[in-house]
């Protein structure tokens, strides 16, 4: 099955195999060697979609160092916009039952691949529109997103799903490099009865580029 999936990932793009080293731990990430290639003027015409997730950003390996902290055994999580499958992976070997949903089918073929050659155990993955969760999709101990405050109508889009997605005593670990949108984000999360109770600053440093991310943890008031 692993091998099936390189192969035709292999055969349909041209495409990179990258190791990162978070925590101390090597994840190898098989995703597109370009993002600019998958662009498709099909894609930005019908909802302005641009393949972001392609690209592996600071702000995921940042959360992927901090799920390394966490104890997933016997908890669910649920990323929103799982990209090429680093943050994925990450929670999959800290012992989450992870479900990885993106808006790009592509996306989760990347992650499908990456989570069984580094956490080599198979995660669930879904198609999701963020502002039409399906109402068989559940609720999880953990909701977490890194670096998706990019576009202006995103924060209200991504509030209103953490708190369709959290269950009881739940909570988001919403990863973010300074993103203009993102006090959007937090008015939005205080409007539906959530707010961010701790907020986990990491710096990233990998040769010249320099970013401070900020991991909030939300939770319901």
């Amino acid at each position: 099955m692993t091998g099936e999936l390189r192969s035709r990932l292999e055969r349909e793009f041209d495409t990179v195999e990258e190791v990162f080293t978070i925590a101390g731990r090597e994840l190898m990430i098989l995703r597109p060697r370009n993002a600019d290639d998958l662009i498709t003027e099909e894609d930005y015409v019908k909802d302005e979609r641009l393949p972001y997730w392609a690209d592996i950003w600071p702000s995921s390996m940042m959360l992927a160092e901090r799920l390394f902290e966490e104890n997933g055994a016997g908890r669910s999580l649920i990323e929103l916009g799982c990209g090429s499958g680093l943050c994925a992976c990450a929670a999959a070997i800290s012992g989450f039952d992870v479900l990885a949903t993106d808006y790009y089918d592509d996306a989760l073929l990347f992650t499908e691949l990456n989570a069984r050659v580094n956490a080599r155990r198979p995660i669930r993955t879904r198609h999701v529109d963020w502002s039409a969760i399906p109402a068989d999709v559940g609720t999880f101990d953990v909701v977490m997103a890194a670096d998706v405050m990019y576009e202006p109508r995103y924060p209200a889009m991504v509030a209103a799903a953490i708190g369709r997605l959290l269950a009881p005593g739940g909570s988001a670990l919403i990863a973010d490099p300074g993103r203009i949108a993102f006090p959007d984000f937090i008015e939005q999360c205080g409007l539906r009865g959530l707010l961010s109770r701790r907020e986990d600053v990491r710096e990233f440093r990998s040769g010249e580029i320099r970013q401070t991310i900020t991991i909030h943890e939300i939770a319901r008031a």
